[in-house]
């Protein structure tokens, strides 16, 4: 097992608001996971979130064994993994610059858009409408781009006639931040999912399975009919939010398993108000399709480990002559599992301005924003320094969630 680096504390915040700040002088020692994760949830734009939670992760010092991410959460994974870890946030911070500028017409003078957004409602909602009308109309630098001609949806063709959209340009603006050969030099073991056209069948390319390319990660966020299929290998895959926008599963459900410590980074909430119009409900339904039931997976993975903790327990009390010459014994040894795990949640909340299109509103004033609240609820998460210790109940098993926290006298327990 390789020691675990040490995490600043950081100072205790406000429940909402402004970020925290962290105390460098004030230092406390990981628990001895063996395994450290960063779980990236696909969302489009959103995705500025999960980079602020990856800086808060960086400045209290937290060093990551693994990052599976789907869609954006894969591209962010590639600039986290592909990049020293003394220059990560930067180039985290030049990319999500570089794409959130429109891919023709020049970016609205800083100050202007910056008055905008944070003058009243109406104007910061009608700046996210534009950018996100600007996205559709014209695509993002170094992303996306309309096809021209534009495509006939009745008519068969080449890639152009399969997507609205042309994706290449991205492969360029990956291989300009990512480092693929320390991508592929073990140091951080990375995931991306995708979805197999042909077959259905979900995919994860594995840096413990396969050299990966930008091709893995444009293949992940190759969402249809916005992005053609990216072949790979002579097959072709789609963004694996098709299927399940969150890799938590892959993670937890790892052989052999290790005692884990999961941030798992969620871009959209599977709790959300009554829509009252038509846009609210395509808002709605994005929310709940593309939260892919995380709380209900985490539930099932809890339930799973609970039977094999018990399991374990229950066998340790069992003579060891009694075990060695039956086969049952030998089959619920197999079965069982003593390790512990760690989900810590942190869910995008979605603010008041934000419609149906907030997943491709690239606008740099909300990007920041989006950025800034990652940071935040990061730097709340971990001022609950007990939340990450390692587990120590019957399952084996706890959650937490910042956006849930109990009275203050129950902080400490599993949410």
């Amino acid at each position: 097992m390789k020691p675990r680096t040490k995490v600043r504390r950081p100072t205790d915040g406000p429940t909402s608001g402004g970020p925290t700040t962290l105390s460098g002088e004030e230092r406390m020692r990981m628990p001895p996971y063996e395994t450290i994760a960063l779980v990236l949830q696909g969302g489009g734009a959103l995705g500025a979130y999960q980079a602020g939670v990856y800086e808060g992760l960086h400045e209290a010092d937290i060093s990551l064994d693994w990052i599976a991410g789907i869609s954006i959460g894969a591209l962010n994974a590639a600039v986290i993994a592909g990049n020293a870890p003394e220059v990560r946030v930067e180039r985290l911070r030049q990319f999500w610059n570089a794409i959130c500028a429109p891919a023709i017409t020049p970016t609205l003078p800083r100050a202007f858009e910056h008055a905008l957004f944070n003058g009243s409602e109406v104007t910061r909602t009608a700046l996210s409408f534009f950018q996100a009308a600007s996205a559709a109309m014209q695509g993002q630098f170094g992303f996306f781009h309309p096809r021209f001609p534009i495509p006939v949806p009745w008519l068969a063709g080449a890639s152009g006639a399969k997507s609205w959209y042309d994706m290449s340009p991205l492969k360029a603006t990956l291989e300009r931040f990512c480092d693929f050969d320390r991508i592929n030099a073990g140091e951080t073991r990375v995931s991306v999912g995708a979805v197999n056209v042909a077959t259905g069948n979900f995919s994860y390319f594995d840096t413990n399975r396969t050299t990966l390319r930008a091709e893995h990660f444009m293949a992940s966020g190759a969402l249809p009919p916005a992005f053609a299929p990216v072949e790979i290998d002579g097959e072709f895959f789609w963004d694996g939010g098709i299927v399940s926008n969150t890799p938590l599963q892959e993670v937890l459900r790892a052989s052999p398993r290790r005692d884990t410590l999961a941030f798992q980074i969620d871009l959209w909430s599977a709790h959300g108000p009554m829509p009252d119009n038509l846009a609210n409900v395509a808002q709605r339904t994005k929310d709940i399709q593309y939260s892919s039931r995380t709380r209900f997976v985490t539930d099932a993975l809890q339930g799973e480990q609970r039977y094999r903790n018990v399991l374990r327990r229950v066998l340790e009390r069992v003579p060891e002559a009694m075990r060695k010459d039956d086969p049952l014994f030998s089959l619920a040894d197999e079965l069982s599992c003593g390790k512990r795990y760690n989900v810590q949640h942190l869910i995008y909340q979605q603010q008041t301005f934000e419609q149906d299109y907030k997943d491709y509103q690239f606008g740099s004033s909300t990007m920041n924003s989006h950025w800034a609240a990652g940071l935040n609820d990061i730097r709340r998460t971990l001022a609950n320094g007990s939340w990450l210790e390692l587990p120590d109940n019957d399952a084996g098993f706890v959650t937490h969630d910042v956006h849930r926290v109990k009275p203050k006298a129950k902080l400490d327990s599993s949410t």
